[in-house]
């Protein structure tokens, strides 16, 4: 009966995670699981989540331990219905091959670059059949922001994910950088790879970039999901957006970024490091000013799309957390005819607090 035993395995979040850290269980042995049950929480260097089960079926066996570090498919559980013996279970459990750290040579490059009409632009890949699908993330983000996304819609479809000008690993120096810097970045890249058509999906500003793609190549895009997007109303939280901006240590930036999640527990240290890091690269902090005055200025958002995302007639989801700080909730009953979704219990970066939902979304959309 060893067929009808489930594992349940350390997720993978990003090309970077190597290993996690079993935090808690929020299911015991014995417990009847469903598919996207909420069953442990993992935290990584870079962030702490919940993982939902892909599975259902009866815990059999908690084999990780809470507090315990372990790699990338290590072997954390057990599922599997009562008529499977215990011994079954016992000898699946030590049979196990328990990984060892993934080497960085036996995966993909982490990131590829292309040096475009723009400049070098940064992006991640995955590969798959169908219509491609292209995450674009937001303002001050890269193409790390999709960590929980990307490998779950590859399973559906090519996936790639780009750093936006001036931001990850593209190029810094734009003059006058604005909402067509960004567009004509998507479809050079696209372009590059030889993608005549993409599924959109856009975090924030990126949302915006999207919609605008869609308003200026509507025969480039297959569909768009919007999550959270700007260029849907007016308001915006200006507190968050010129705080970001300005901020030159630690104790400024941290209390910017908790207007992020609905959870500020998911501020790490590593996180506002890693955004200190990049907002002290040559030529990030012109950038960002110069495109915060070019989109934001005054808190206020200079670029509305939702008419014209409505009127190409592209399909489109829109997506929002209903405790985000950043953007109100309100505006994503804007565009004429969209699928909208509000997710409880998430906020500005509904795709990391409740990543299991949104990409059910995007699957739907795709």
């Amino acid at each position: 009966m060893s067929d009808q035993i489930v594992p349940i395995l350390m997720p993978k979040w990003g090309l970077s995670m190597k290993v996690g850290t079993l935090a808690a269980w929020h299911v015991e042995e014995g417990t009847e699981v469903n598919p996207g049950d909420e069953i442990m929480d993992v935290e990584t260097d870079k962030i702490a989540n919940v993982v939902e089960a892909a599975d259902g079926g009866l815990l059999r066996r908690c084999v990780g331990q809470a507090g315990e570090v372990y790699p990338v498919q290590a072997l954390l559980g057990v599922l599997a219905p009562a008529e499977v013996s215990d011994a079954e279970v016992d000898a699946y459990v030590a049979a196990f091959e328990m990984p060892e750290i993934e080497e960085d040579e036996e995966e993909v490059p982490s990131h590829l670059s292309v040096d475009l009409d723009i400049g070098r632009i940064r992006y991640m890949t995955r590969e798959g059949e169908g219509t491609p699908v292209v995450f674009i993330h937001g303002f001050g983000g890269d193409s790390d922001n999709w960590m929980f996304n990307v490998d779950a819609i590859a399973a559906d479809a090519p996936v790639y994910a780009l750093d936006l000008p001036g931001h990850g690993g593209s190029v810094k120096t734009i003059d006058n950088p604005g909402l067509g810097t960004m567009v004509d970045a998507v479809v050079q890249l696209m372009d590059h790879l030889s993608i005549d058509k993409a599924h959109l999906v856009g975090h924030s500003m990126g949302g915006l970039v999207s919609g605008q793609t869609a308003i200026d190549h509507g025969i480039r895009v297959a569909s768009l999901t919007l999550i959270c997007s700007a260029g849907l109303g007016e308001e915006i939280n200006a507190d968050y957006i010129d705080g970001f901006v300005s901020a030159q240590s630690r104790k400024e930036l941290k209390p910017k970024l908790k207007h992020l999640f609905a959870d500020e527990g998911l501020v790490s240290r590593s996180m506002v490091d890693d955004l200190l890091k990049y907002k002290r690269l040559d030529g990030v902090q012109d950038f960002l000013e110069a495109l915060n005055g070019n989109l934001f200025s005054d808190g206020k958002q200079a670029a509305a799309i939702a008419e014209g995302v409505a009127a190409s007639g592209v399909p489109t989801t829109v997506i929002w957390g209903a405790e985000d700080a950043v953007i109100p909730q309100s505006h994503s009953g804007a565009v004429k005819g969209a699928k909208i979704e509000v997710i409880s219990d998430a906020g500005h970066m509904a795709m990391m607090e409740n990543a299991g939902r949104v990409n059910e979304l995007i699957k739907d959309q795709l």
